[in-house]
């Protein structure tokens, strides 16, 4: 696990910036059961202090029926509702040209709190056998719960980095455009935590800084009550923490976007809010 600091940092049209402590977990999705039956806090699927749920990640078969490609139909038909996370992101790798085979996959993300989990970001890492970096994966969430996934291959390791920069189409704030850019910079997680992903509109220019930095300590019992009697209910600060600044945004009259609003640019979106109402 790694004790990080978040930092926001909005450059125009008018500068606001804040940061927060976290804690995110580090794990090894072959790990999970095993984890399970060694730590009294975490339980996989199961309720506890901490508990890892397949449901709070990917689910292929949850993607809007206009962005679903046949490669996809074909991976999905052999998925259940009871599909691990591990072979969720299997499959979608697959469908980027990727067999993972014996190697690892290991996510950095948040765990459930007491039953309650919001991520707005988890990062998948893959590995080949020897260790070696094959390719990540960003999985992105708005406040919606809905879900994109952007995918790093071999060309975008640069060094220990996975780069690059690419449109967003998908709803992550009501005060940025849905088809400005991410520009992601997501370094292979060792003893440190770096990730950056910074904003930039049409014509090029960065008007959003963000960063997760931390360090790496062991996952045990003990640390997890410490971390979770520094920071309680971190999912659900995380959620009112998004809602305070955006509130705060709003009385500087930052241009807002309401959801509602050109859901036509949204593409690729898993569990989509539509069918969180049906």
């Amino acid at each position: 696990m790694f004790s990080a600091k978040v930092m926001h940092h909005r450059l125009a049209p008018k500068k606001h910036s804040f940061w927060y402590n976290v804690f995110m977990f580090y794990i090894d999705l072959d790990e999970l059961e095993t984890l399970d039956k060694k730590l009294r806090w975490f339980s996989y699927n199961k309720f506890n202090l901490f508990s890892f749920r397949d449901k709070d990640h990917l689910q292929l078969e949850l993607k809007a029926e206009s962005g679903k490609t046949k490669a996809e139909s074909s991976q999905i038909s052999n998925l259940t509702s009871h599909s691990s996370t591990k072979q969720q992101i299997t499959a979608y790798l697959k469908d980027h040209n990727v067999e993972i085979g014996k190697g690892k996959i290991k996510l950095l993300t948040n765990l459930s709190v007491l039953g309650y989990n919001f991520n707005p970001a988890s990062f998948y890492f893959c590995f080949d056998e020897n260790n070696n970096p094959l390719c990540a994966v960003a999985e992105i969430s708005n406040t919606y719960r809905e879900m994109k996934m952007f995918f790093f291959g071999k060309a975008e390791l640069d060094g220990n980095a996975f780069k690059k920069r690419t449109q967003k189409h998908f709803y992550v704030s009501p005060f940025i455009d849905l088809d400005d850019f991410f520009d992601f910079n997501l370094v292979i997680p060792t003893e440190k935590l770096e990730i950056n992903i910074d904003d930039y509109d049409k014509e090029g220019k960065r008007f959003f800084i963000s960063t997760l930095k931390g360090e790496k300590r062991p996952l045990t019992n003990a640390n997890m009550l410490r971390y979770f009697f520094a920071i309680p209910m971190i999912p659900l600060q995380i959620m009112w923490l998004i809602h305070w600044q955006a509130f705060k945004l709003w009385l500087k009259k930052i241009k807002y976007h309401p959801k509602a609003a050109n859901q036509n640019l949204q593409k690729d979106v898993y569990k989509p809010y539509k069918n969180q109402l049906n």
